[in-house]
């Protein structure tokens, strides 16, 4: 039997026992009985689809009167519906009821097939479609199937590229109001899953679930052309493309392809300029999270990156690659002109100044130019006269570190610099080239 809420909802009278004799109305199309004409004549509106009530704001129209009351709240805001529990206030009868559950926790709704219980009849139909595999909602656009109403809505905006949530501070939209309420917790900080095993933090539940298989060592998804495996199902699906080579993601901007769309979205920063990662330590901001940690070094000290060979450490992975070029003497970068080799490109760069001439380094205090960077910082002691080198054994300074290397040989009697011509050998190579000036012919 029909509720006597929804019978309000429906501008219907409330239901009444027949008297004994009293003539009954049916209706041609459903076969349902009524006592008054009157109330036969509104159910009929449901078969014709008959609209008789305006509303004279959005020109929405509606079957029944009340229906038209409840729907013009929208425009009034008028929310007559008060919770005494929460405060919370509604503009229909029976979304107060629905919200009621909340606080009671019934749920008067269940599925014959798996027990699950529901506050809402609308719920458990969604759910049902679980069971049946139904999926009743269709975009035109693409021929997608939803289970639910909201779920197609929802997918629509990626056809029409409307977002209508807005952070109010950062203004960024988003299609979902759920995507903007994760997004929020950036701005925040909060980080609502926490993982007891080594108590770290994450502001959504998909990146806490990522985050557990590095714990339990589960990797499910495994490459059949190279074997490799997978913790997170998005790790494979990119790594699948390195094997197809397919590129699906285009920056609209410059045309360059990715073959995922994190790596797209992290590449359009160059465009936009957009630096939404912040040192906390100096406010330094940065365009990627990778910049951020490797810069979060300068504040720790830390150096992550150890030569297996010698133990020395070193903040940055590129560092430590040029650090084992000393080791295995590879020298990658040539200069064309001469043939020589370098291990570093900067060092190629500094070279080829001897052929061309050219001195990009001046002095802001005497005007002198320099082909390298580095001369021009020691040259700068000589204004500033900061001497940042001490000798370990007598405590004198030096404002190079080459002037450092000639001064301990002083205290080791080591005679590094020869002569050529009479095998003679000093400790400084000023030493050397005196010597050399004194023998010369005239």
């Amino acid at each position: 039997m029909k509720s006597e809420s929804r019978r309000r909802s429906l501008g219907e009278p409330p239901h009444t026992p027949a008297a004994a004799g009293s003539k009954m109305h049916h209706c041609s199309d459903c076969g349902k009985s009524c006592t008054e004409i009157a109330v036969l004549k509104r159910h009929q509106r449901i078969h014709t689809r008959e609209k008789l009530y305006h509303c004279e704001q959005c020109e929405k129209s509606f079957t029944h009167q009340n229906s038209l009351k409840t729907h013009k709240r929208v425009h009034t805001g008028e929310k007559p519906y008060h919770c005494e529990q929460c405060g919370k206030s509604f503009n229909r009868h029976s979304s107060f009821k629905r919200h009621q559950r909340v606080h009671t926790g019934e749920k008067p709704y269940h599925c014959e097939q798996c027990g699950k219980s529901f506050t809402s009849h609308s719920n458990l139909l969604r759910h049902q479609h679980v069971h049946t595999g139904e999926k009743p909602y269709h975009c035109e656009q693409c021929e997608k199937s939803f289970t639910q109403q909201s779920d197609l809505t929802s997918h629509q905006r990626i056809h029409t590229e409307e977002k209508p949530y807005y952070c109010e501070q950062c203004g960024k939209s988003f299609t979902q109001q759920s995507s903007l309420k994760l997004h929020q917790r950036i701005h925040t900080g909060e980080k609502l899953h926490h993982c007891e095993q080594c108590e770290k933090s994450f502001n959504r539940q998909s990146s806490f679930k990522r985050h557990q298989l590095i714990h339990t060592g589960e990797k499910s998804y495994y490459c059949e052309q190279c074997e490799k495996s997978f913790t997170h199902q998005s790790s494979f699906k990119r790594h699948q493309h390195f094997h197809t080579g397919e590129k699906l993601y285009h920056c609209e901007q410059c045309g360059k392809s990715f073959n995922c769309k994190s790596n797209l979205k992290v590449h359009q920063r160059i465009h936009t300029g957009e630096m939404r990662y912040h040192c906390k330590q100096c406010g330094k901001s940065f365009k990627y999270q990778s910049h951020l940690k490797v810069h979060q070094r300068i504040h720790t000290g830390e150096k992550p990156h150890y030569c297996e060979q010698c133990g020395k450490s070193f903040k940055y992975q590129s560092h430590l690659k040029i650090h084992q070029r000393i080791h295995t003497g590879e020298k990658p970068y040539h200069c064309e002109q001469c043939g020589k080799s370098f291990n570093h490109h900067s060092t190629l760069k500094a070279h080829q100044g001897i052929h061309t001439g050219e001195k990009p380094y001046d002095c802001v205090h005497c005007g002198r130019s320099f082909r390298l960077k580095k001369l021009l910082q020691e040259h700068q002691r000589i204004h500033t006269r900061e001497k940042p080198y001490p000798c370990e054994q007598c405590g004198k300074s030096f404002s190079a570190q080459s002037a450092l290397l000639s001064h301990q040989q002083s205290h080791t009697g080591q005679k590094l610099y020869i002569c050529g011509q009479c095998g003679r050998s000093y400790v400084y190579q000023s030493s050397l080239r005196k010597h050399k000036c004194s023998n010369i012919q005239p």
